[in-house]
């Protein structure tokens, strides 16, 4: 069983790399559209918990009906991070993924077959082989992982966060984050050299399937099935329990507290998160109910 290298980029984290722009097909739209959306509540405090996918292609509605409802109902957004600027982004990720001049090249940490199956990817990706001699396996990693799907149409221009980060500031509601983009790009500098390499040669294994598996995620996440999306996203990551622990479950929990800690708090918080988080086992949703929590679906 391997890691899925996208369902753990996804799960992990509001695709904070700024990837290249690529040309952009419209998807058709479904018959029906209902992503999942929850509520906790209480005498005085809502939460809305709402499941996003990182990168959507144009076309696929998505933000009306109960969605758009409990949007425009609170008083302000959490999302999983609030992006920085291109130049701080870049600056955060130069500090964590660049290795020394007089380091060792990314290419020689890798066996024979392992370099040969490398720079083929990097072929298919049209992205030089010295662009990423003096970079980190997890940063390889996750731009095999991704550009393939925004060549295929798939942009963060079109995902949720940006959509509801637009929305939020013409309505002036209040957005923040769960996280920072240093501490999201954190998790992945902080895996292991040996989980960061395993990161990387799974990631090329599964190269050829990424676009269908994220046609199934989002058709997944589109329709409203969380027990599905589950299976997709996150159970293939109990093959690696280094990066399971680290890019799920321990932030789950800590997500978890925090919104447990807002239900303190009277108002009314419209809050979206990638979709594996709030789905399967050891999700928010279950930290929330191990902690009193009750989080009902939203029924539309």
């Amino acid at each position: 069983m391997t890691n899925h290298p996208l369902r753990a980029a996804f799960t992990a984290m509001a695709l904070t790399l700024a990837l290249p722009a690529c040309a952009q097909t419209p998807a058709p739209a479904p018959d029906t559209t209902h992503p999942a959306l929850w509520v906790a509540k209480d005498a005085d405090t809502t939460i809305y918990l709402f499941g996003t996918v990182h990168v959507l292609k144009p076309g696929l509605p998505w933000f009306d009906e109960a969605v758009r409802a409990a949007f425009d109902r609170s008083g302000e957004v959490v999302l999983e991070l609030v992006q920085p600027d291109t130049a701080t982004m870049q600056g955060i990720v130069a500090a964590h993924a660049v290795t020394p001049p007089a380091a060792p090249t990314l290419s020689s940490t890798l066996t024979e077959p392992q370099r040969a199956a490398y720079a083929k990817a990097m072929a298919e990706v049209g992205v030089p082989l010295a662009a990423f001699e003096h970079v980190k396996p997890w940063f390889a990693a996750l731009n095999l992982s991704l550009l393939p799907l925004m060549k295929a149409g798939f942009d963060p221009a079109n995902g949720p966060e940006s959509v509801i980060t637009a929305a939020a500031k013409t309505a002036n509601k209040p957005v923040s984050g769960l996280e920072t983009a240093d501490q999201q790009i954190g998790y992945f500098d902080a895996l292991s050299p040996k989980a960061q390499v395993a990161f990387l040669t799974s990631t090329i294994d599964e190269m050829p399937k990424a676009q269908a598996e994220m046609a199934t995620m989002v058709a997944d996440w589109a329709k409203g099935d969380p027990k599905a999306l589950a299976a997709l996203m996150n159970d293939d990551l109990k093959a690696s329990p280094e990066i399971a622990d680290l890019l799920l479950y321990r932030r789950n929990l800590r997500w978890a507290e925090w919104l447990a800690n807002r239900m303190k708090t009277p108002g009314t918080v419209f809050v979206a998160v990638g979709a594996g988080h709030l789905a399967g086992k050891g999700s928010v949703i279950d930290d929330l109910a191990a902690k009193g929590v009750r989080v009902m679906r939203v029924k539309y």
